[in-house]
């Protein structure tokens, strides 16, 4: 890989099942990734849809809109929710009071006001309900969504989610 340090040469991550597929991803929000992303030699070649910057709003003695040792995508607003060690992707919405932490976020997902997410792998097109919560009761979690061995909470492309 152009660029790339001498311990970053031949990064090879088998992301065959959906453990490894979070490991990598909570990887690259480490303070030193594996695989960097940001070498200027070797530029990530995606699309990338033409939405305006993340958007991080609220500021004051109740709520903070911020992210932790996260990746946000563009087009994605974080209004007073707390993201961290996470990777979010595109036009996504995390409401006020929502906590998600420890996750994977497709594009066009939108989490409710006061959810609380953890460990999980959410896909395109969800929407969390206001107060729900997902991670946190792996017994409850079972019984609508995959559960993986490492504990992720797997929740399907358009799911809706009480």
């Amino acid at each position: 890989i152009p660029g790339a340090e001498e311990e970053e040469k031949g990064y090879w991550k088998d992301v065959g099942t959906l453990d490894t597929f979070w490991e990598a991803n909570m990887d690259l929000v480490g303070l030193h990734p594996h695989f960097n992303l940001y070498n200027k030699k070797w530029p990530v070649l995606t699309y990338i849809p033409p939405l305006p910057p993340a958007k991080f709003v609220h500021f004051n003695d109740s709520r903070t809109g911020h992210a932790i040792n996260s990746m946000i995508g563009s087009g994605t607003i974080i209004s007073g929710a707390l993201v961290e060690n996470s990777v979010v992707g595109y036009s996504v919405r995390i409401h006020s009071f929502a906590h998600v932490e420890h996750s994977v976020i497709m594009n066009n997902v939108e989490i409710g006001r006061e959810a609380k997410i953890r460990k999980a792998i959410i896909d395109k097109h969800v929407r969390i309900a206001p107060g729900a919560n997902v991670g946190y009761d792996l017994d409850t979690d079972r019984k609508k969504f995959q559960i993986t061995e490492n504990g992720i909470v797997v929740i399907p492309k358009g799911a809706k989610v009480a």
